[in-house]
């Protein structure tokens, strides 16, 4: 039997910035192509709008998908070998397994009628051939979308070539009424209109804006670009330098095609028509991945040359000429560039031969990220550090791959696999873990303190995985180092990490010594001490031993003292796993609930299936039976998605959870058992905390809650966005400005926590079964 679908479509699909202009004709044929073709690769040429139109196909065709619709952007992955780790990161699935990324794919994926769309494809086109064949041979319900300027020569791949906008024939004549029937002038003049909202066209400037797309083949990234100059150039300079510029390069890269000569072309002008200061932060600018904050352009670009006052007014000339795009977000302001852009910059740097010193500025910058947080861990701004670094996370990536890939910054690559521990362990990326530190540990093998540091946090990552002996050598090493230098913070983290590689097999007499000798040994060091005392209050409650209420309590309060979160929640965990075990349910239900409220704030998926589960078991003992399966459904959904089981844990919480599996069994009718633990499974992982923390709460209640929420104006606006219709195409029916529209869109978004139109398109169909 399959497993139980979600009662609602998911996805992460972004919401578009500006309006979708055209493409009627595009979008009717890929969608037609997508149901009858498992594998639609869209090609064509750089800035074509591949990429545009996927994602507007995939938003419209989200209800066809009820398992979800996902975006897997490629363009910042360099390394073949992180093809699959990016697209179960996409997937929002927890890597916290020691198999294959490829092995939790197709898991996760084997029962799903799902999309997934992978994006700039074409510098990685082995990878994700081989990628794209495993998945659709072995998950029957899933379909592929990629962009790609290569094919991808799967069995079964299906090609739509993405034609540039359409545009009247050069030979006839046109006037402004004719143009509005075209793509390209159309989509040209509403964007020139987006930064000149006073320009006016009359019918001598017809001709000028059809050569104009004409000198441009209707590439939609050229027309951004040209749009952009419109704010400070007539149409007519536009074409006049269009015309002069092309002519003169066309001839110095005769081996690409017209149009790829014609983008080049168009952004060599952009980039000459820049200052010299421009250029120069353009170039150094291309050196991040998905994006950066200012400070972060700031930290890496500044220097004798490019003084860091002048960074902000850079940044926004270069956003005026579409060159940066701003990113929405409700932390500092963040940018990005399109990835033909930054491979423009990239170039740019390489001419300038100084690629490893911007390299080396940015991977400092990043370090210096990361050992902020990981130092102010013990504090309040936990979760916030952690949301941190996920939004950086392509950057981490990028800093981790220059550092362990060049001989010098050997000691750099230590460093940030260190300091990044607790997004390793606290945060779901334990897989990413493994293989950071792996890789960082092979490239700097001599003795170093920096090696020592990555030793103990190379054996807690290894340790959650399940892998003892491989963490048991990383600690011996750590241990061995550690001594020599007189690293006393290094030895506390083994003493530590010792206890939990005995507790995890079950051997309970010696975890408690390595953790009571922890705790005694390095009571000056808080980071030691708050991981030790959870772990060693539910080493004594499995023990029978008394004291482990007040160990667990005393984890609370040093937690309180420092105003820390996350060991906390353990340290509460393991109070409510005590109070259970002495038949006090009804604290232990407190106990645990405050865990688990804790836990909402983080990604720590482990940890919310440990208390989901020990709420189970408290439900069971109390007679809540059928609360109990819906509970038990729901951790066994997560235990699944993250690859892992409570076993895995020690096998004293495995046994109670069979117990509490046998209890169920025994008090309920095998049909009810399994309605109820279906309920629990189609909940997602903030469902299933919010039902666990509220069993009252129905799936119904917040859709309503929502649509209250919502003015009469944006449910219309809701309910033609259900029904696939672009921002144009809604203002027309409502006799509105797309301007408007695309307020009352951002609105909706944000009042109902979503990201994208396919979420509004579930909701709104979740609210018609509501009413």
């Amino acid at each position: 039997m399959g497993r139980s679908r979600p009662t609602r479509v998911v996805g992460n699909l972004p919401f578009a910035v500006t309006s979708f202009v055209g493409r009627q004709r595009e979008i009717r044929e890929v969608r037609e192509l997508l149901a009858t073709a498992r594998l639609v690769t869209l090609t064509g040429v750089g800035g074509v709008g591949k990429t545009r139109l996927a994602s507007e196909v995939a938003a419209i065709s989200g209800r066809s998908f009820p398992d979800g619709v996902w975006l897997v952007d490629l363009s910042a992955v360099g390394d073949p070998d992180l093809v699959a780790q990016t697209v179960l990161t996409s997937l929002a699935i927890v890597d916290v397994s020691n198999r294959t990324i490829e092995e939790q794919l197709v898991e996760h994926l084997a029962d799903l009628q799902a999309l997934i769309v992978l994006d700039n494809c074409e510098h990685l086109v082995d990878a994700c051939s081989a990628l794209c064949n495993l998945l659709l041979r072995s998950c029957a319900g899933l379909r592929i979308m990629t962009t790609s300027r290569e094919l991808l020569g799967v069995a079964g791949e299906h090609v739509y070539t993405v034609p540039t906008l359409s545009m009247p024939s050069p030979y006839d004549p046109v006037t402004l009424g004719a143009l509005a029937a075209y793509d390209a002038p159309a989509m040209l003049v509403e964007r020139a209109r987006a930064v000149r909202p006073d320009l006016t066209l009359t019918e001598r400037d017809a001709d000028v804006v059809a050569r104009v797309c004409e000198r441009l083949d209707g590439i939609p990234l050229a027309i951004e670009l040209a749009a952009a100059r419109l704010r400070s150039l007539s149409l007519s300079a536009v074409l006049d330098r269009l015309e002069d510029r092309f002519v003169l390069l066309a001839g110095s890269i005769r081996a690409a095609v017209p149009r790829q000569r014609t983008l080049r072309a168009l952004i060599d002008w952009s980039y000459e028509l820049c200052l010299p200061t421009e250029q120069l932060l353009w170039a150094r600018l291309s050196v991040f991945s998905g994006g950066f904050t200012l400070a972060a352009a700031e930290g890496v670009c500044a220097g004798p040359d490019l003084p860091r006052e002048r960074i902000l007014d850079l940044i926004d000339h270069l956003v005026a000429q579409s060159i940066l795009a701003p990113v929405p977000t409700d932390g500092p302001p963040r940018y990005r560039m399109l990835e033909t852009i930054r491979e423009y910059g990239w170039q740019r740097l390489t001419e300038r031969d100084a690629t490893d010193s911007v390299c080396k500025r940015h991977c400092d910058h990043y370090l210096t990220l990361a050992e902020r947080i990981a130092g102010a861990w013990n504090g309040p701004g936990q979760a916030a550090g952690l949301a941190e670094l996920r939004t950086e996370f392509d950057n981490l990536q990028a800093a981790l791959d220059w550092a362990t890939s060049t001989p010098t910054a050997a000691r750099e690559a230590l460093a940030l696999v260190t300091a990044l521990r607790y997004h390793w362990c606290a945060d779901g990326f334990l897989g990413e873990g493994r293989r950071w530190t792996d890789r960082a540990l092979r490239v700097a093998d001599d003795v170093c303190p920096e090696r020592v540091s990555a030793l103990w946090v190379a054996g807690w990552v290894r340790l959650l995985l399940g892998d003892t002996e491989a963490a048991t050598e990383a600690l011996d090493e750590c241990a061995a180092g550690a001594a020599a230098m007189g690293d006393r913070h290094s030895l506390g983290w083994v003493s530590c990490l010792r206890g939990t590689a005995e507790a995890f097999p079950g051997r309970l007499a010696p975890a408690i010594a390595a953790f009571e000798k922890t705790v005694a040994d390095y009571s000056d060091d808080d980071d030691v001490v708050c991981m030790t005392l959870f772990q060693l209050a539910m080493a004594q409650a499995h023990a029978g031993d008394r004291s482990a209420g007040a160990t667990a309590r005393r984890g609370i309060e040093l937690a309180d003292q420092q105003d820390e979160r996350w060991t906390k929640s353990y340290s509460l965990w393991a109070l409510g796993h005590d109070q259970y075990v002495r038949g006090d349910y009804g604290t232990a239900v407190e106990s645990t609930r405050a865990a688990l409220e804790i836990q909402r704030e983080f990604n720590d998926h482990v940890g919310a299936a440990l208390m989901m589960e020990l709420l189970a078991w408290i439900a069971a003992a109390r007679g809540e039976y059928r609360h109990a399966a819906r509970l038990m459904g729901a951790v066994g959904s997560v235990w699944r998605r993250i690859g892992t089981s409570i076993t895995a844990f020690g096998p004293q919480l495995g046994a109670q959870h069979s117990a509490c599996e046998r209890t169920l069994t025994q008090s309920l009718r095998q049909a009810e058992q399994r309605a109820e633990t279906a309920r629990g499974a189609a909940l997602d992982h903030a469902q299933a905390i919010g039902y666990a923390l509220d069993p009252n709460q129905t799936a119904q209640e917040p859709d309503e809650q929502q649509n209250t929420e919502l003015t009469t104006r944006e449910r219309q606006v809701a309910e033609f966005v259900a029904q696939g219709l672009s921002n144009r195409q809604i203002a027309e029916r409502l006799v509105l400005s797309p301007r408007t529209i695309d307020r009352h869109l951002e609105n909706i978004l944000c009042k109902l926590g979503y990201s994208s139109r396919a979420q509004i398109a579930a909701w709104t169909a979740r609210a018609h079964r509501v009413r």
